[in-house]
């Protein structure tokens, strides 16, 4: 909500943060698995575990994102799509009784990614700096490298999240999302971040 230069970010304890940003997938998780096996009939209509999981999701995850920026008084642009993203194929998903929106939500999410950053290499400028370099300083030709790399690691999650909920269990695309590509991506960046050192630069010396 508030973009970089408007206004400080304030210093917020690393585990609240962490809580906020993790705990409404966790909730989705176990509210899922709670759910999964009942129906619910709202208004004279049937409802699987999964919708309304999939329902209480939306709530959970506003209030979160609210609080988050109410302590920090920011939200990265990735954060505000996703939210966007969430509500949007959320709702579709309760207002169609179709749980296909809300899968599909994790493809549309993970290919924009992959769009708005193949849209700066084509620029040559990557959109990557101009999120995250506060955080992590580094050269452009880094910067750069990092783009291109996870610009294709999106697009692979994006095609993965097709075929797996396409192909597999309910069970099986809850777990991968909630846990698998989370892990994925963590691993990942970790990587980039190990092989990428030599472009590191220290913001003292730049100052």
């Amino acid at each position: 909500m508030m973009d970089k230069g408007d206004e400080a970010e304030k210093p917020i304890n690393p585990v609240v943060k962490q809580v906020l940003e993790l705990g409404p997938p966790l909730l989705f998780f176990v509210a899922y698995m709670r759910m999964r096996d009942e129906t619910y009939t709202f208004a004279g209509i049937e409802y699987s575990g999964f919708i309304v999981a999939a329902g209480v999701f939306v709530p959970i995850l506003l209030a979160s994102m609210t609080i988050l920026w109410v302590l920090t008084r920011k939200l990265s642009r990735m954060q505000v799509f996703t939210i966007v993203m969430v509500v949007l194929f959320g709702g579709l998903t309760v207002w169609f009784n179709d749980e296909r929106f809300f899968k599909m939500k994790t493809t549309l999410v993970y290919g924009m990614f992959a769009v708005l950053l193949g849209i700066g290499l084509l620029q040559g400028r990557s959109y990557l700096a101009w999120v995250m370099s506060e955080f992590l300083p580094m050269e452009h030709e880094g910067w750069m490298k990092l783009t291109t790399r996870l610009a294709w690691f999106f697009a692979g999650l994006a095609v993965a999240n097709e075929i797996v909920w396409r192909t597999m269990s309910d069970d099986a695309w809850v777990k991968i999302e909630t846990f698998g590509f989370p892990i994925l991506m963590f691993l990942f960046l970790w990587m980039q971040i190990m092989t990428l050192q030599r472009y590191m630069t220290d913001p003292e010396d730049e100052a």
